[in-house]
């Protein structure tokens, strides 16, 4: 095989008490292709500003061949984006795995999942994206002496999930200089004891449990001062039937839990405000990164 296609999900991290260790994968993609060549590396499909060996595709691609021992010479061509970059659905993760499970496949499938995640985890420096996107569902993760441990959970489908998606970037550097270096123990002991609840309510679908289980103490408050009217978006959203309304990772997207769809009642009445929020309907992936 010379040639392969990959499809990565796009993943919510955090999931409001969860940070830096939990996400879910949506079945929104964005797919690469990855040719073996002969010599050297080229890249097609992607703005020229990210052609280059920095491309997250490439460096994860590179990283692959490395421990296997082999040369690294590829053709990356972006077919389709449908995850939006800077948004806060795991554009980043989507390009790391892709090039990871790519490198390995053309590569003769020698190394496992759990040997990928470490790798695509040494390149993101958290799991919270990187491990829904190649394992689908929701998953909570834990890096032990530098190694990604990951445990899978099923949601239930009665637990339906909306984007709400203004104009403006998030950046995740910009997002995580907002936050404190220490936080005191009663907020480390909210987000833990919530975080420790939120697989089983969201299999369950307890909607008042789901409600407590994504409340956040230790980034949430600190990273909102870079949305703007996000108050008015919040309150809207719980008018139209919200459970929950939390940041997806670094943001700009937030998304909305909730027991029934509220994508058309969100839309027509958020269409009035500043920075042209839009909302969509989320359908969780439970299969994560395979070939397209």
């Amino acid at each position: 095989m010379d040639k392969i296609r990959i499809k990565v999900p796009a993943t919510s991290a955090n999931i409001g008490s969860g940070f830096d260790c939990m996400g879910i994968a949506f079945q929104k993609y964005n797919t690469f292709e990855f040719e073996r060549m002969t010599l050297g590396v080229k890249f097609e499909g992607c703005d020229n500003k990210y052609a280059n060996v920095h491309n997250l595709s490439y460096v994860a691609y590179k990283a692959v061949c490395d421990k296997l021992g082999v040369k690294c010479n590829v053709r990356i061509t972006t077919l389709d984006i449908d995850v939006p970059v800077s948004r806060g659905l795991g554009s980043s993760a989507t390009l790391i795995v892709a090039g990871a499970i790519g490198a390995n496949i053309l590569n003769g499938n020698r190394l496992t999942k759990e040997q990928i995640l470490a790798i695509c985890n040494d390149i993101e420096g958290h799991p919270d994206n990187i491990a829904p996107a190649l394992y689908g569902g929701l998953c909570a993760s834990v890096v032990i002496d530098g190694t990604p441990v990951t445990v899978k959970y099923p949601i239930s489908e009665d637990v339906y999930f909306t984007a709400v998606v203004p104009d403006f970037e998030v950046r995740t550097k910009e997002a995580r200089a907002t936050l404190p270096k220490q936080i005191n123990h009663r907020d480390a002991i909210f987000n833990l004891s919530r975080t420790a609840i939120l697989p089983h309510a969201l299999e369950t679908a307890n909607f008042p449990l789901i409600k407590i289980a994504t409340q956040d103490s230790i980034h949430e408050k600190y990273k909102r001062r870079l949305f703007r009217n996000i108050s008015d978006v919040e309150a809207i959203a719980y008018e139209c039937g919200a459970t929950s309304f939390i940041i997806s990772g670094a943001g700009s997207t937030c998304l909305c839990i909730s027991d029934r769809p509220i994508e058309k009642e969100l839309n027509e009445a958020i269409c009035g405000l500043e920075n042209n929020w839009r909302a969509f309907s989320l359908i969780v992936d439970d299969e994560g990164a395979r070939e397209a």
